[in-house]
């Protein structure tokens, strides 16, 4: 009988090579299979760092193996898809640090502020739908270089969209597309990148200041 695939592509059972030199694809399958877990809740975002870092440095079939052995199977469809938030009248609602973005986040909010902040989150998928349904307050998008915002698709009475957008590099690749659609009664819709620490504005001063800025 054949043996299962795992996934890192290989055929396990008896007589399996895990001491074979793992290649790129197969580095790139066992991420894929820790993102999309680490998506379902089955790891931590702490987790999730530490095994994709063994990942891009295994050698071996069997050091990959063992980074998915105490995970499921994954498709190409799973992954925690739909996050649905419902709030009235209540204290805000934020999603910061290392949190896991999912493929869709549905907001019923209503007079409560919300933050989605992006600057630490685990990014498991290439995009995010954001299905709105919110009345009053701010809704607020705190990017990082790579993450883009889409608000094309909201439709807003009485309230406004303040987007700022950091310098980035032109050559920077898209991490994740986030779309906004929906409706926003009242309040207002802003998306910026995350404000700068005090080291971080030290160290770009000392930048410019070396290159006679």
């Amino acid at each position: 009988m054949l043996g299962k695939i795992s996934p890192t592509g290989k055929r396990s059972g008896p007589g399996s090579p895990s001491g074979l030199r793992a290649s790129h694809s197969d580095r790139d399958r066992t991420a894929d299979v820790l993102r999309v877990s680490a998506g379902e809740g089955r790891l931590t975002a702490e987790e999730l760092d530490e095994r994709l870092e063994a990942a891009l440095t295994a050698r071996t079939v069997g050091e990959l193996a063992a980074l998915t052995a105490d995970l499921p199977p994954v498709t190409a469809t799973s992954g925690k898809d739909v996050v649905r938030i419902e709030r009235v009248h209540g204290s805000a609602v934020e999603r910061v640090g290392r949190w896991v973005v999912p493929r869709k986040l549905e907001l019923a909010v209503r007079w409560c502020a919300v933050t989605l902040d992006f600057t630490d989150a685990v990014i498991t998928h290439d995009t995010l739908r954001v299905e709105v349904a919110m009345r009053g307050k701010t809704l607020t998008l705190v990017t990082r270089p790579g993450v883009v915002v889409d608000t094309d698709g909201l439709r807003l009475r009485h309230c406004v969209v303040k987007h700022l957008r950091a310098e980035a590099h032109p050559y920077t690749p898209v991490a994740l597309r986030v779309e906004l659609v929906g409706r926003k009664t009242h309040g207002r819709v802003v998306v910026r990148p995350a404000r700068r620490t005090f080291a971080r504005r030290l160290l770009g001063r000392s930048a410019r200041l070396s290159t006679g800025g």
